[in-house]
Formats: structure tokens, sequence, C-alpha cells
């Protein structure tokens, strides 16, 4: 899984910083946002392997980013990971596509887990798509 891109988007810089560290030690090229309103424009071009997004944010939610992300074709199948500290972000995250979440305050162990189970299931849907 080294060099898979993942893009991270939160409105908390640090965060963004202690992500950005964590994927880097795990051989993951760290693409982070923390405006919501140009995330969408940031995976278009990036095109992540996997995104990280914050559930509560200013200007534009976590699950209205999602909503978007779903709808465009060029990225809807993109796995996403929402984190949240609400205690119904698991259901508002889920209900608008994620395909998983994670409770903050987070762990780092879990996060990693997540993102490589999530990529494996990415590739392997991908490697099926092409036979």
């Amino acid at each position: 899984m080294k060099n898979k891109k993942i893009l991270v988007c939160d409105d908390d810089q640090g965060i963004l910083d202690v992500l950005e560290i964590m994927l880097e030690m795990q051989e993951f090229t760290a693409i982070t946002e923390i405006d919501s309103t140009k995330v969408i424009t940031r995976i278009c071009e990036n095109k992540p392997d996997l995104i990280l997004l914050d559930l509560w944010m200013p200007l534009l939610s976590g699950e209205q980013i999602l909503r978007s992300i779903r709808s465009i074709e060029e990225i809807k199948d993109t796995p996403v990971i929402v984190f949240s500290a609400s205690v119904e972000g698991d259901d508002i995250a889920f209900e608008a596509g994620a395909d998983s979440f994670i409770a903050k305050p987070f762990d780092m162990n879990e996060i990693v887990s997540k993102i490589n189970l999530l990529l494996d299931k990415s590739s392997q849907r991908k490697t099926l798509a092409e036979l």
C-alpha cells in the first residue's frame, strides 16, 4: 500500500498535522486541506486513493462534501473514512455514503488499519473490473 495518496480534510490544523505525520510514517503521500470549500477541487486535481473527512466543519460539512463526492462520476468510488466526535456521527456518515467511520478522539492504529482495509478492497474491486 506504499505510495498511495490519502487526502485529509479537517478544519483543525493540529489534527491535519498529526495525520500528515502519521500517514507519511506509514509511507503514504498525505494531501491536507483545511478549507472545506476547496476539498472537491483538491480531490479532482489529486485523485487520491482514499479520503479522510471530518464530519463537522464550517461552511461545508463533511456530510455535504461526501454527498458531492458520491455524485461526481470521476471520484464517486473513492473510499471515504469519516471521523467525528459526534454521538450520531456514524449514522450521518454512513447515510451520506461513507465507507467507514472513526470516532474522535481516534486511535492511530485504528486509522491505519481501516485505511489499509479499504485500500485492499478498492484494489480488489479495480482488479475484478479489469477482468
